[in-house]
């Protein structure tokens, strides 16, 4: 069973409108690899040009909080599920 990868609004014009899509078991970097080589144009919507995920990108594995957790470097394994929330600002 892959990762099963919960797609926001604003980020599925890149997956075809669809709002939740497969990758490979590692870590959320190579996650974010792996939605790249199958959606092009998706992770720069994601991480900045070192790599390091947006601060406007929240990221969830089982409903835990990367930042909490080992941010990109949090493992995720088969049967989990990943939530990519974009920070909404208000004022």
């Amino acid at each position: 069973m892959p990762v099963t990868v919960l797609i926001p609004t604003p980020l599925r014009r890149y997956t075809g409108d669809v709002d939740a899509v497969t990758a490979a078991p590692g870590t959320i970097a190579t996650l974010i690899e792996d939605l790249e080589r199958q959606f092009p144009g998706i992770s720069e919507r994601l991480v900045d040009e070192n790599g390091d995920i947006r601060r406007f990108v929240n990221i969830y594995v089982n409903e835990e909080d990367i930042r909490f957790l080992k941010g990109k470097d949090t493992p995720v394994k088969d049967g989990d599920s990943v939530s990519i929330v974009p920070a909404i600002a208000g004022g």
